[in-house]
């Protein structure tokens, strides 16, 4: 890809503008850093968007070993061990660091933090935010922070489009416009590159994830070459409102833990029959149970009348927000809910630095995959992982670089030109993506999501940014179609068991998803009858 200019820089360049991205600035400092945010800080990251908190075992009753073994067991059986031990031991010094950052964590009367147990939790140690404003409120803090560090730089209104590479390691990044209208590319040169670019849950048609959260930081760090870990685990939450808005608002998992419970359109409580541990099984369990309620025509809602009754609108602020703007009182009525694409557990495979396979190149946040999350994340481990690796890729990048060096402010001049994404291709792929690699999954359907994605790329192939989406859901159902039963979030209609021989990470290069996607497309060009 041909570029218009090509500007020299010693800062490090962080893709990205979530709690990943701000943190690790924040542990750089005084080195100098740009982040390159296509909004507004604060707009369009996921992180703003989390509304459960950071699970941390503060209580004296709890334990790093009891959270790292909740951690396991939720994982279902490909979690990496190593990886749950660091991070539940690093928590707690990562919620006493953002308190001294500013973070309003909700605090008792005798200062104690306020926590609150959410779904396959052994104890309550999700350490909250004024209910459901954890997301929002640490990332004021941090954004705060962020604009009085001297050695940070942001350039807003950008969109990282490319990884550059020379003799294999990653020296910079491809960059354009991020407004409607787009740009000729640029390509900004830095000391070394983190990527903390965002999840791909936005790749489905029915998701909680912020407009442009659509897999295209996993997708440039697999067309560079980088390798993907456990790309086939999305995970569904099971309670979005659905109310038709996209993205879906979140009815937060917190509001089961304390005391929610789900009904049908007949007023059955469906999931006691359905886990002994009823509402606050693991996602994946509640997930499954509330895709087969819509399945069935039996409107799945949550009812928080008896648990909550007028408290809502003050305990979740942003829960009563979204049901007033749809016409909805939960004091009266229940929610309706629906299972929507929340979280990836998939991601850039990095070790216990954050480092990719790709020299040059460091990962933290949704589009890493660290071996924390296994088949199905932990409630509340996402913005704790995010903070974990945040910190960890930042100091190795400061080892690998050795003495600070002086930098001077990078200057962004976009000039017209360059592909834009087509919308209605998008709006397709996405459709694709919730029909074929949803909550449950066969093999005839993720061989034709794999056909539809490769037709749709090839009507953009010039254009980058609609490149990495389509990239980023062929390695998603090229990995599903891979994995040949059903574990954590990977359900398989086809292929209902889980087998003990495959109780292990995947991994998966855009080389390989690619010549399996083009081996069934030749397979069925040549012949019409093959499923």
């Amino acid at each position: 890809m041909e570029s218009s200019q090509d500007i020299q820089s010693n800062r490090i360049v962080i893709i990205g503008a979530g709690l990943g991205a701000l943190y690790a600035a924040l542990t750089l400092a005084p080195r100098p850093v740009v982040m390159i945010s296509p909004d507004p800080l604060g707009q369009g990251a996921s992180s703003t968007w989390a509304q459960g908190g950071v699970a941390a075992a503060m209580d004296v009753s709890d334990s790093p070993a009891a959270h790292a073994r909740d951690t396991e067991r939720a994982g279902a059986g490909t979690v990496d061990a190593q990886v749950a031990d660091l991070v539940t031991r690093e928590a707690r010094e990562h919620i006493l660091d953002l308190t001294t950052l500013g973070a309003p964590f909700d605090r008792t009367a005798d200062g104690s933090y306020v926590m609150s147990r959410e779904a396959a939790h052994s104890y309550a140690r999700v350490v909250r935010v004024k209910g459901d404003q954890a997301g929002a409120e640490i990332m004021r803090a941090l954004i705060e922070r962020v604009r009085e560090t001297p050695s940070i730089q942001v350039i807003e209104g950008a969109m990282a489009e490319g990884l550059e590479l020379s003799d294999g390691a990653v020296t910079g990044v491809r960059l354009a416009s991020s407004a409607p209208s787009g740009s000729a590319p640029l390509v900004l040169r830095g000391e070394a590159v983190l990527m903390a670019g965002g999840g791909s849950a936005g790749l489905y048609a029915i998701t909680t994830n912020p407009p442009r959260i659509r897999g295209q930081a996993l997708g440039m760090a697999a067309r560079a070459g980088a390798e993907i870990a456990d790309a086939e685990f999305m995970q569904f939450h099971p309670t979005a409102m659905d109310v038709g808005e996209d993205p879906a608002p979140l009815a937060t998992e917190a509001l089961r833990g304390e005391g929610a419970i789900l009904v049908n359109a007949d007023g059955a409580r469906f999931m006691l029959k359905a886990h002994p541990d009823a509402e606050l099984a693991p996602r994946d369990v509640v997930a499954r149970a509330i895709f087969a309620q819509s399945t069935a025509g039996k409107r799945p809602l949550l009812d928080t009348r008896a648990a909550l009754g007028e408290a809502i609108t003050t305990m979740f602020p942003a829960v009563s927000a979204a049901c007033a703007r749809n016409g909805i009182d939960p004091t009266q009525d229940p929610i309706p809910v629906a299972a929507a694409a929340h979280y990836h557990m998939g991601g850039i495979a990095t070790d216990l630095d954050g480092k990719s396979s790709l020299p040059g190149l460091w990962a933290c946040g949704e589009c890493a995959s660290t071996g924390l999350h296994g088949a199905n994340r932990l409630a509340s481990n996402g913005l704790l992982e995010a903070l974990v690796y945040a910190r960890r890729a930042a100091q190795d990048i400061a080892r690998t670089l050795g003495p600070l060096k002086e930098a001077t402010p990078v200057r962004l001049e976009f000039a017209p030109g360059g592909a834009t994404t087509d919308p209605a291709h998008v709006a397709a792929l996405r459709r694709a993506m919730t029909q074929n690699v949803g909550v449950v999954r066969d093999a005839a359907g993720l061989r034709a999501a794999l056909s539809e994605i490769a037709a749709l790329a090839a009507t953009q192939p010039d254009c980058e940014s609609f490149q990495n989406i389509c990239t980023a859901a062929t390695m998603i159902a090229a990995a599903s179609l891979l994995r040949e039963e059903s574990r954590g979030a990977h359900e398989r209609s086809d292929f209902p068991e889980t087998l003990p021989a495959l109780a292990h990470r995947s991994r998966l290069t855009w080389e390989a998803a690619k010549a399996l996607r083009d081996s069934l497309c030749d397979a069925s060009a040549s012949d019409p009858e093959t499923p």
